[in-house]
């Protein structure tokens, strides 16, 4: 049993670097099998997927001493854009960080610019955190629909 919920943390773990996986799948699946005790299931792929982007965050910290490197693929023009974005919407645009495409990036952005890391990981928290327990919700009315 400890097994699965360990599966599920990775899954969340990977989703929330720069790698594609679906970790919304294994933990719908799981929900689905009813083997498993939710809060344990959300509780996995919220700490895993929050650790996840930690990763990215410490990522975006490390990497703009490469960007006067000729094989960085991204531009001073580009960075200053994001920054420009980034100023704009603040940093509670983290608390989107669990959203598809633009998420993942998001973390490393933060990174970036050096949000302070306490409140990277409050925001952080909070968004990924509700999008595991909207899963929850979605999978369990899924399952007594059937």
């Amino acid at each position: 049993m400890f097994m699965a919920y360990l599966s599920l943390f990775f899954s969340a773990f990977i989703s929330a670097t720069l790698l594609p996986s679906s970790s919304e799948l294994v933990m719908t699946a799981m929900i689905a099998s009813g083997d498993y005790l939710l809060w344990l299931l959300w509780l996995s792929a919220t700490v895993g997927n929050v650790l996840g982007s930690c990763v990215n965050y410490w990522l975006g910290t490390q990497v703009m001493r490469f960007k006067d490197r000729k094989w960085f693929p991204v531009s001073q023009k580009s960075i200053d854009k994001a920054e420009q974005q980034f100023n704009k919407y603040g940093i509670y645009s983290l608390l989107f960080a669990w959203l598809p495409i633009v998420g993942d990036p998001l973390t490393v952005v933060g990174g970036i610019f050096r949000v302070k890391f306490s409140i990277f990981l409050l925001l952080v928290s909070l968004g990924k955190g509700a999008r595991y327990l909207a899963v929850l919700a979605f999978a369990v009315g899924l399952e007594k629909l059937f």
